[in-house]
């Protein structure tokens, strides 16, 4: 008996086997590729076409290759989207038994995706859930339509698909008009569980960066936003490694501006303002063009917000931190087709320059070989205007009180009195201050004033060209009372006659320079 119930099982299993292996068989799954188009293209707002179609029983998914999804037509006749293979989970029973597509997954492998961002600040994938229309009339009753709210133009569902799933995409992200090399995100991962289209969604996107960085965000993201895809609502942290904006393409070779950063961030949108605070942990910072790459690193907590419509972004703070010191910059910034347009102000007020020093060299200050600075402060107010790549940098910087360490001002001269350098093998700066200007063309120092105490003072003006060639023109006044200064007031009283009173008279009033 028991052996009867065996081979009976056994039967019924080997029966359930081979149904679940033939079925696929006698499904001509391609019946589906108009329904399946049809509802895609409807909910996309864009014409989705689909290659052959094949059936899995085991994973309940219809298998599409050659699938490609079409552009906003004022962007590109280029795909949006392309992918070899799309594998769209439905309902088994519902499409067996009752010859209907209800969808409960998608997963692409291997997409590209193409995105364009305008000059108006509109994407290709803004228009996307609206109405497409099958001829132009349509289209355009459409777009009127969506014109008039936010809350018309789309033909979204309010339904949930239980999850949305990218593996191994490539992303370009370029402008119209063209301006540089488009940015490519390789081995992008996207997982959106599950897709609620009417409500929030939670999702988790990697990707990888030119330079070996790469970059996580997981968040919220919606309701999709009605009128324009890019204006939907968004909760997010970011975490980005090794960033390299000049690898990346961010950031033009020779435009001055290079690190190595670590960010960590948190970003909210609500459609309309985009807010966004975070720390940056940079390394090899370099931030003019007659920079060189700072030798410790520095962190920049920031707060930022964007408005998305007006394209205009407020930056309430920023702090650029080393040594357990701060400058800070506020100010605004506008996007435009060509750059982002910078207008802001940084604030260093009686900083200590010990802590300081390791960051000078990304802001171009050299000091001569084998030297440092010890003690004293550093106040600079810099006004940063122009675009992100190429700014003007103008304002006042001043030192005060230190010295410049492993470097003699007083032996350079030492040859106008014979003697020897009187403060071994250091400079005391009593006071150094300039309206500094740096362009793309050079550095211009006007309204110089130093006062050295061993030599004396000197004011004037000058300029630095991107070679670091110096052309400068001072008026110096000898110190009478001590160091090289009182050297060479020696040398004159020394002297007599009409070159004597000459040389008297331009020590008094100033030695060109």
């Amino acid at each position: 008996m028991q052996r009867r119930w065996v081979k009976v099982v056994l039967a019924v299993v080997v029966l359930v086997v081979l149904a679940v292996v033939m079925l696929p068989f006698f499904i001509n799954a391609n019946t589906f590729r108009p329904t399946l188009e049809g509802q895609l293209s409807t909910a996309l707002g864009r014409k989705v076409k689909l290659g052959d179609l094949s059936f899995s029983l085991l994973s309940g998914s219809l298998v599409a290759q050659d699938v490609s999804v079409a552009d906003d037509p004022a962007f590109s006749a280029t795909p949006f989207v392309e992918a070899k293979s799309l594998h769209i989970g439905v309902v088994t029973s519902e499409l067996l038994l009752h010859q209907q597509v209800k969808v409960t997954d998608f997963a692409a492998d291997s997409p590209v995706i193409h995105l364009i961002h305008a000059q108006n600040g509109r994407w290709n994938f803004s228009s996307l859930s609206q109405r497409a229309g099958t001829n132009p009339t349509e289209q355009a009753s459409a777009q009127q339509e969506a014109a008039g709210s936010k809350q018309q133009g789309s033909v979204l569902p309010s339904m949930t698909i239980g999850e949305v799933k990218i593996t191994n995409g490539t992303a370009t992200v370029s402008s119209e008009p063209v301006a540089g090399n488009p940015f490519v995100y390789s081995h992008v991962d996207l997982t959106v569980k599950p897709l609620d289209l009417a409500g929030s969604s939670p999702f988790e996107l990697s990707a990888s960066l030119p330079g070996e960085g790469t970059v996580q965000v997981n968040g919220k993201v919606g309701p999709l936003a009605q009128k324009d895809l890019s204006d939907t609502p968004l909760s997010a942290t970011l975490d980005l490694k090794h960033f390299d904006p000049v690898a990346a393409g961010v950031v033009q070779p020779g435009a001055g501006i290079a690190m190595m950063a670590d960010v960590q961030a948190r970003l909210a949108s609500d459609g309309r303002t985009l807010t966004s605070t975070g720390k940056v942990h940079a390394e090899h910072l370099q931030l003019v063009r007659a920079g060189a790459p700072a030798p410790n690193p520095a962190d920049v907590e920031y707060t930022i917000s964007d408005d998305l419509d007006a394209r205009t972004g407020t930056v309430t703070d920023l702090a650029i931190k080393t040594g357990g010191v701060a400058a800070h910059v506020a100010g605004t910034y506008q996007m435009t087709a060509q750059a982002v347009m910078l207008n802001l102000k940084l604030n260093a007020s009686s900083l200590p320059i010990d802590q300081l020093e390791a960051l000078l060299p990304a802001f171009g200050v050299r000091l001569p070989s084998g030297s440092t600075l010890k003690g004293g402060t550093l106040t600079a107010n810099l006004a940063i205007t122009g675009p992100a790549t190429a700014t003007d940098i103008g304002g006042l910087v001043e030192v005060d009180n230190t010295q410049l360490m492993g470097f003699n001002l007083g032996s350079k001269v030492q040859g106008l009195a014979g003697g020897t350098a009187s403060n071994g093998g250091a400079t005391a700066i009593r006071t150094l201050r300039a309206d500094v200007n740096m362009s793309k063309q050079e550095t211009q120092l006007n309204n110089i004033y130093a006062v050295v105490p061993e030599m004396g003072s000197a004011t004037g003006a000058g300029s630095v060209s991107p070679a670091g060639a110096l052309n400068f023109h001072l008026i110096a006044k000898l110190n009478s009372k001590n160091g090289v200064g009182a050297m060479a007031g020696d040398a004159v009283n020394a002297l007599s006659g009409l070159l004597g009173n000459l040389m008297h008279t331009a020590a008094t009033n100033g030695i060109p320079i």
